[in-house]
């Protein structure tokens, strides 16, 4: 079994560290697509009883991320095409927002805090640490989305961050997309510089495509 830990948070219910907890887990692919999630032996690594591990289950298949398979049980989702297109899809709309909106709101002190990001996200890319790539990535586009001061859309995007962890894992493992990544970061940065929208839309619109040309291929290969 993958080697994670209950992430405790002291504000939180049990039930609720749980599911956090292993809905983490599938997202980072410490749980891999297809693989059992077994109550008792969940429990056992986590050191609860097996009642806030099964309710966790079952959040985590209201979420699409595990499927309950009849003589099987439960297992963690596989990652489709059709999954891959409603995320970017919704992504790509809500990306068009957050940088139409802070290309009329960012302030200098913001655009420093983009460029400290992207240079933290180049630095990533010299080791073999994948979740730091995506993390940094991550962190550049959160950059850009806490220019436009809405809390709503920040919110919004958080939450859909989430759902994208999986895809993004897995188009940081191709390093032939590094170098172009960094490109593409640097050109939506001087967008934003120049407050010019249609320039910083343009690179981020294939930069969601090229990702999504990108896992699609991978998918229909496995």
């Amino acid at each position: 079994m993958a080697d994670f830990e209950l992430e405790m948070n002291e504000y939180l219910p049990l039930r609720d560290v749980v599911f956090q907890t292993l809905r983490q887990a599938i997202l980072r692919g410490e749980l891999k697509p297809g693989e059992r999630l077994m109550e008792i032996h969940l429990a056992q690594k986590l050191g609860v009883s097996r009642t806030p591990v099964r309710e966790a289950i079952r959040k985590l298949e209201l979420e699409g991320l595990v499927l309950m398979i009849p003589r099987k049980g439960a297992i963690v989702a596989e990652i489709t095409v059709q999954d891959l297109e409603d995320v970017l899809e919704v992504r790509m709309a809500l990306e068009e927002l957050a940088v139409k909106i802070a290309c009329k709101r960012i302030t200098e002190e913001q655009l420093e805090e983009i460029k400290r990001r992207s240079a933290e996200f180049c630095k990533t890319l010299y080791g073999d640490d994948v979740a730091a790539c995506a993390q940094a990535d991550m962190a550049f586009h959160d950059a850009i989305y806490e220019a436009t001061g809405n809390r709503r859309l920040v919110q919004i995007l958080n939450n859909l961050r989430e759902q994208m962890y999986r895809y993004r894992m897995e188009y940081l493992k191709d390093r032939q997309s590094h170098s172009l990544l960094v490109k593409e970061h640097e050109e939506i940065l001087k967008g934003l510089i120049e407050r010019d929208a249609d320039r910083a839309l343009r690179v981020t619109n294939s930069h969601i495509e090229r990702q999504r040309d990108y896992i699609i291929q991978q998918l229909q290969h496995k």
